[in-house]
């Protein structure tokens, strides 16, 4: 049976690389109806620290992501001390000043990596290795090959900053008498620019992600594109149909560019297709969370503004700046707006205002036609009214369909914001 594992070390938040790892060692488990455990490697009593566990698993939660079995390396320190003593015993290692030394007689070693192929090394650089040291702790490479054989992982996902360690781990597997797992490199993630990923080009924890505005479904979706495509071009998917269809020898052997232009376009396509129901609340949560929600805000309203933007947000952090007009009075006309109003039309957005006052339903569909109707009689063409009255409404050049907003807004509301348009002009002009 297919077991594989993640072995995140606590000592900082998760980032995008080790996500992938996760991501895709939990897609092959899945998809071999496996297991998959989460094994915390936690043997640096100095850095690791429970802020950064706590947020690793709960990352890995919002991803989706779920464990069969969780161990703790830092309970496990006597298992790997009887290993080094049989080691010890068997002549393949040696105490000195306190630490256990590993000794290996070192022969070409050939690793067959499921997705590289053949890796052939033929020296390493050094004939020892620290397996336990002195304050008695294990070192990686000897706590991660004895918990690998005794947790029975058949294959080990890691990233490829670990094909160096194999060899030696090779070694170690050998010395013990245990069964080899395949090995499985995944090859970096790269910036847009292709360089190192770094805070400035996408190397941000998963928490900065969630907290800019990203759903859990389009990150998760986007992470498995990062070196794996299901074929057909097909780009958007749920976790459920991903494991059907996730194959290793699929995964690309050459680096992933990470885009955040890419993955917002990703976000953007799950908000637009979240149902309402489940959008709303789910935004106006968010927004709590970041002191970022509007007070006296019905229910009712609320719908009718996150239904006006669903189609025009990249995150959940953008409904508020560019909805603000929404619920705010005070908005400035923006510099790119004003353009639009150099032309100056007191009189006609004065009669404008008359006749939607007159509306008995205002609704988009009867203030289309009155919006329309108006612009004729006073021989103008439509647009001529439609780009200052959306700044005078919104402050903004761009936006949400005019006659919709209007309707959100409120007969009110809008009245009043076109007479300030008008006093804008009428100040303007003196």
């Amino acid at each position: 049976m297919v077991k594989t594992r993640f072995a995140p070390s606590p000592t900082g938040y998760l980032h995008i690389g080790g996500a992938r790892t996760c991501l895709f060692s939990w897609l092959y488990a899945r998809k071999c109806k496996g297991t998959f455990i989460l094994r915390i490697e936690d043997t640096d009593r100095v850095r690791s620290k429970k802020e950064y566990l706590d947020e690793i698993l709960e990352s890995l939660s919002w991803l989706g992501i779920d464990w069969d079995e969780i161990f703790y390396q830092s309970q496990r320190f006597q298992v790997y001390r009887d290993f080094a003593a049989q080691l010890i015993q068997q002549g393949n290692a040696y105490e000195s000043e306190g630490a256990i030394f590993f000794r290996y007689d070192f022969k070409t070693i050939e690793v067959n990596d499921l997705i590289r192929g053949k890796i052939t090394f033929t020296e390493l650089a050094k004939e020892e290795e620290v397996i336990i040291k002195s304050d008695g702790s294990p070192t990686y490479n000897f706590s991660c090959v004895i918990d690998d054989a005794s947790m029975h992982i058949t294959h080990v996902i890691r990233g490829e900053d670990h094909i160096s360690n194999t060899p030696k781990q090779m070694l170690m597997y050998q010395a013990l008498g245990f069964d080899i797992p395949q090995f499985v490199h995944l090859p970096l993630i790269l910036s847009e620019e292709g360089g190192r990923m770094s805070k400035r080009f996408g190397a941000t924890s998963l928490r900065e992600y969630r907290a800019q505005g990203f759903v859990p479904e389009a990150v998760v979706n986007y992470l498995m594109l990062l070196g794996w495509s299901p074929g057909e071009d097909r780009e958007i998917m749920s976790l459920d149909q991903a494991k059907e269809l996730f194959e290793i020898k699929d995964i690309n052997k050459t680096a992933s560019a990470f885009s955040l232009t890419k993955l917002n376009w990703m976000n953007s396509e799950y908000i637009k297709k979240m149902p309402l129901d489940k959008l709303a609340p789910l935004v106006k949560d968010f927004l709590k969370q970041n002191n970022m929600f509007p007070h006296n805000v019905t229910d009712q309203y609320w719908l009718q503004v996150v239904n006006l933007f669903k189609e025009r947000i990249p995150t959940l952090s953008d409904l508020i700046e560019r909805a603000y007009f929404c619920f705010y009075d005070d908005f400035q006309y923006a510099p790119e707006a004003q353009a639009t109003l150099v032309t100056k039309r007191p009189g006609e957005v004065a009669m404008l205002k008359e006749r939607l006052k007159g509306l008995p339903d205002f609704n988009k569909e009867d203030i289309e036609k009155e919006f329309r109707a108006t612009a004729s009689d006073l021989g103008l063409k439509t647009r001529d009214l439609v780009h200052p009255v959306r700044c005078g409404l919104t402050g903004q050049k761009v936006g949400p369909g005019l006659f919709e907003t209007m309707e959100v807004l409120g007969k009110e509301r809008v009245i009043s914001r076109l007479d300030r348009l008008v006093r804008y002009w009428e100040k303007e002009g003196s």
